[in-house]
C-alpha cells in the first residue's frame, strides 16, 4: 500500500482529491457538518475494527509479507512499463490537452485543404 500510495500519480491525485474536499468543506457550511460527522463515524469504526483484527493479522502475517513483496515485484515491473505512473496528474492534464489540442490543428489543416 504505501508503494502505491508513493506512484506520482497516485500521490498527486490524493492531493487533488483532498485539496477539492478541504475547498468544499470550507465553502458550504452544510456539506461541512456532513463531512465532519462521516470523519468521525470512519475513525471509530476504524479504531473498533483495528483492535478485533489485530489477532487475525498476526496470525497471517507470514502470508501477508509474502504477497507484500510479490505485489512489490508486479509494481515494479508495472512502474516500468507504464512512466505515467512516474507524473503527476497536472502534468498527465497537460499533456493531454497538447495532444488533443494538437490532433484538432490537424484534423482542421487537414480539412481546409
Amino acid at each position: 500500500v504505501k508503494q502505491v500510495a508513493n506512484l506520482t500519480l497516485v500521490s498527486s491525485a490524493c492531493g487533488v482529491v483532498s485539496t477539492a474536499y478541504a475547498s468544499t468543506k470550507e465553502s458550504h457550511p452544510y456539506l461541512r457538518s456532513v463531512c465532519d460527522a462521516a470523519e468521525k463515524g470512519v475513525k471509530s469504526v476504524s479504531e473498533a475494527t483495528a483492535s478485533c483484527v489485530q489477532p487475525v493479522l498476526a496470525t497471517l502475517e507470514p502470508h501477508v509479507v509474502a504477497a507484500s513483496e510479490y505485489a512489490s515485484k508486479g509494481l515494479d515491473k508495472l512502474g516500468e512499463k507504464l512512466p505515467i505512473l512516474q507524473k503527476p496528474v497536472e502534468q498527465i492534464i497537460s499533456d493531454t490537452k497538447e495532444l488533443v489540442s494538437s490532433r484538432v490543428a490537424d484534423v482542421k489543416d487537414a480539412v481546409s485543404s
